[in-house]
């Protein structure tokens, strides 16, 4: 499936054109300030448009416009010029400051999406469904559907037990999850989904079922380990996660060698194939 463009956006601008670039170490999308501005404002000419409101923000002091950065996006006739992009929370902001109907949809897309998030604050079952009902629509069928939400639970585990032994970042908790997967897969998890070709997409939600039971076999001896020992800091517990990680190793060897083959696969749920924008930019200026 060519994924060249951004589902999302496509889908908020009911398929216009609008350019996209994946910025592999940032692991983000970055979208054409002046695309959305020519969709959102109607405007005869979009460059213009954005020049004026990109001045009265900065006037204003908006951060998004601090924010705006500069990439090479391939125009209309073909070539490539130095184009101003935005993340996808800056392409909210912009939108936000666009006075015109086309924008309205949009703001009222996202207070819905506010306001279903403040529900499931107050109901978190609400949460949960919201999550099946992605899943199925994605085209997962109810059992792999009823094993994911149970590995979300055995995963939620694990990390009120990093939590109790003093690991309170995110990036210490990352850092924990890739000292698992490394044990067993001999990769990181960003390297795991660069190796599968994916990007935003959930590596755990694109493993074959013998990839998910190793996964979940690792956090969840990680897990025990640790109630037995006790580990208290990044250190120690970056023991623990290698050996989680290697009792998960230990049960991929033996299953390789009595198959064969590695079960480790390049493999992805819903066949996704991107192009590599930068590289095509590369290649072109080549």
């Amino acid at each position: 499936m060519n994924q060249d463009k951004m589902h999302l956006v496509n889908k908020i601008f009911n398929n216009e054109t609008i350019r996209t670039v994946w910025d592999e170490e940032a692991e983000k999308y970055f979208i054409s300030v002046v695309d959305i501005v020519g969709v959102v404002s109607e405007s005869d000419n979009p460059q213009t448009y954005w020049r004026v409101l990109k001045k009265r923000l900065k006037d204003e002091g908006n951060e998004t416009v601090t924010n705006c950065n500069a990439l090479k996006l391939k125009a209309k006739d073909g070539k490539y010029r130095m184009t101003d992009v935005v993340d996808i929370e800056g392409m909210f902001r912009i939108i936000e400051s666009i006075p015109s109907k086309n924008a309205e949809p949009i703001k009222q897309w996202l207070a819905k999406l506010g306001s279903e998030r403040i529900d499931e604050t107050f109901d978190p079952s609400l949460a949960a469904q919201r999550a099946i009902d992605l899943y199925r629509a994605k085209g997962y069928d109810e059992k792999w559907i009823a094993k994911r939400i149970k590995g979300i639970q055995d995963r939620k585990q694990l990390t009120d037990v990093w939590k109790d032994g003093g690991i309170t970042e995110s990036k210490e908790y990352a850092i924990l999850t890739n000292e698992i997967y490394k044990e067993w897969s001999g990769m990181t998890a960003k390297e795991y989904k660069s190796f599968k070709g994916l990007r935003k997409e959930s590596l755990r939600d694109n493993m074959s079922d013998v990839e998910v039971a190793l996964a979940d076999l690792g956090e969840i001896a990680t897990r025990e380990i640790a109630r037995k020992h006790k580990p208290y800091g990044l250190e120690q517990n970056k023991k623990i996660a290698k050996m989680g990680g290697n009792t998960a190793k230990v049960a991929r060897d033996d299953l390789e060698i009595k198959l064969g083959e590695s079960i480790v696969t390049s493999n992805n749920a819903l066949n996704y194939k991107y192009i590599d924008e930068k590289k095509e930019i590369e290649d072109n200026e080549k």
